[in-house]
């Protein structure tokens, strides 16, 4: 072997890294970020969260990254450590599908049809199809996809280089009398788990033992425990990433690791046994690359079907040796983010995770704005308390949200993703400043009761209506942006245009009775920003629906979609007369009006 034939490996083993790391991550944006938020409610049950972990494999062709994804969910809060044990062992499954694609470069045949299914033969056309797609395609999943058929074909081509590097091995007498220390079996274990440990792929570290399958001098006696060592060195990306998290965080790495561990040590004393004290003629046979991704396949299901039913005592063994804190440390250590670093690779679960934290202030600025109008009915410094530490928890989820959400959009997202950052983006700042309006209303009442000033009984009968749709205003958009319910969205718009008329009404009628005496004067300003401030919440509200209606409808403009509704819409029509009749304000009899009657 020249050293232009190293140069070929290496450059080869570059390609098939670099086409795995494309693949791999636009896979993911294109098909595991919903399988990745589905991993994360559903893996309360083992077989469903086996099943998850293998599919999610499967799509995003990479064990390691699930590991690592597993790592940064547990770190955050969102999933327990309990239920990650299934999804790695499907994970275990989910990653020899690696090996059997990587297998087709070993195909011989003259039937043209069966030398399609090389990738020296087939690649070209993928990777046109993928550079096509990237730079002709007009949608972000379009060129996904594309970038996901390049980085295929790089991988193969990186296969290919490799095979044809070592071929000239076959010949080679040093290699031979070098492959006498694989066939060490114990040697073979550690060399498999430094190699993968070092180049942190273990479907990198099955390609290259498939090219030199192919020279024909690789055994079963030397492959097998090779296989049992590059599926203990790729715990080495799941044990990088635990660094810095929390201690459960932690955890998920060493059951990653344990589950190896003791798959490798079931399996290769056995093998060891067998092998020193029995002459089986398969060990001594050549090996082909179909054939390591059988053994390959064989040996990881195998491993998990054993080790299953065991996983609650393999999570009680790594919490003995991974230990915790207590009390006050255990507190302390728990991150204050709200999403870990290493989930940003997986942008669903981010913004997913964003959502459920957004919908957290939609309750909280509701809960707010309610508490507050309920303080001029019976005032008490403990509702202002209560509203105080809901504003403070609204603008560190404001912060720490914009700031999670503004950094996610600097990655190449799919438009649907995209639409969703934009919405929540929108959105929490809207959120936030009814939470404000929160504040500011039950500060007025504080004013009211220190000034020991009261509004009459008419004003209280009108705002006690106004109280009742700003209530249902805000539910319906805590509903609709959390269950993303576009119907519910274009109710709120009709809503928002008779608060509108009910403040505009309160107004006036306030101000015919400062005029003829019927209201006190020093209770004017009071009653206007009440009404004031009713009216900003109910267009914030509205903001937030016409935000809901466009993430679904992205076509769809703010401005024309109001103009639209409400000139020619006739189910808004509808909706308005329907709540204009819910929210009537009582009989009023205007005192100006009687004036000019009685002169007359």
């Amino acid at each position: 072997m020249t050293i232009f034939s190293f140069l070929t490996l290496i450059g080869g083993l570059a390609f098939f890294l670099f086409g795995m790391n494309v693949m791999s991550s636009n896979l993911e944006k294109v098909a595991g970020g919903r399988l990745e938020v589905i991993l994360q409610r559903l893996t309360s049950n083992l077989w469903k969260s086996l099943a998850l972990g293998a599919a999610i494999t499967i799509a995003i062709q990479s064990s390691s990254a699930l590991t690592v994804m597993l790592v940064g969910l547990v770190n955050s809060g969102i999933m327990e450590l309990g239920n990650t044990v299934g999804a790695i062992m499907g994970a275990d499954i989910g990653t020899t599908l690696t090996a059997w694609i990587l297998s087709l470069s070993g195909i011989r045949s003259d039937n043209i049809f069966m030398s399609l299914l090389k990738p020296q033969n087939f690649s070209p056309i993928v990777a046109l199809i993928g550079v096509g797609l990237i730079m002709e395609a007009k949608t972000q999943k379009k060129k996904d996809i594309g970038a996901i058929l390049a980085g295929f074909a790089v991988l193969m081509y990186g296969m290919t280089l490799m095979s044809q590097a070592v071929a000239p091995l076959a010949e080679s007498e040093k290699f031979t009398s070098l492959l006498t220390a694989f066939d060490n079996p114990i040697l073979g274990l550690l060399i498999g788990t430094v190699f993968t440990g070092i180049i942190q792929s273990s479907a990198a570290s099955i390609g290259i033992l498939q090219a030199l399958s192919m020279t024909g001098t690789i055994t079963y006696g030397a492959a097998i425990p090779l296989i049992m060592g590059l599926n203990i060195g790729t715990c080495m990306t799941a044990l990088l990433s635990s660094i810095g998290v929390s201690t459960d965080a932690k955890r998920v790495a060493g059951v990653h690791i344990a589950i190896k561990v003791l798959g490798a040590i079931i399996a290769f004393i056995p093998f060891f046994i067998i092998r020193e004290l029995t002459d089986i003629p398969l060990f001594g046979q050549t090996i082909s690359p179909v054939a390591i991704a059988a053994v390959h396949s064989i040996y990881n299901i195998a491993m998990v079907l054993i080790l299953l039913p065991f996983n609650q005592l393999i999570v009680k063994l790594i919490k003995k040796i991974v230990r915790g804190r207590k009390g006050r440390e255990a507190e302390e250590e728990r991150p204050a983010v709200l999403v870990d670093d290493r989930l940003f690779n997986s942008p669903n679960i981010v913004v997913d995770q964003c959502k459920q934290s957004t919908i957290e202030m939609a309750h909280l600025a509701s809960d707010s704005f309610s508490l507050s109008l309920s303080a001029f009915e019976e005032y008490g410094d403990e509702k202002l308390d209560t509203i105080n530490k809901f504003e403070k928890r609204l603008d560190v989820l404001e912060d720490e949200l914009t700031a999670i959400l503004i950094r996610l959009s600097a990655k190449e997202l799919t438009d649907s993703v995209n639409n969703e950052v934009n919405e929540i983006l929108y959105c929490i700042r809207e959120f936030e400043r009814i939470g404000d309006y929160g504040v500011n209303m039950v500060n007025n009442a504080k004013n009211m009761v220190a000034r020991k000033v009261v509004f009459s009984d008419t004003a209280n009968a009108e705002i006690d209506v106004l109280n009742s749709a700003v209530r249902q205003i805000l539910q319906m958009t805590v509903d609709c942006f959390e269950h993303d319910d576009v119907k519910l969205a274009t109710k709120i718009e009709p809503l928002e245009e008779v608060i509108d008329d009910l403040v505009d009404t309160i107004k006036n009628r306030h101000i015919d009775r400062l005029r003829y005496g019927d209201c006190r004067g020093d209770t004017g300003i009071t009653l206007d920003d009440y009404v004031t401030f009713c009216s900003r919440v109910s267009d914030h509200c509205s903001n937030i629906a016409i935000t809901v209606i466009q993430t679904h409808k992205t076509a769809l403009e703010a401005h024309q979609y109001l103009n639209q509704v409400k000139t020619d819409d006739e189910l808004f029509r509808e909706n308005y007369e329907a709540f204009t009749e819910t929210f009537r304000l009582p009989e009023y009899h205007w005192k100006q009006k009687q004036k000019k009657m009685v002169e007359a």
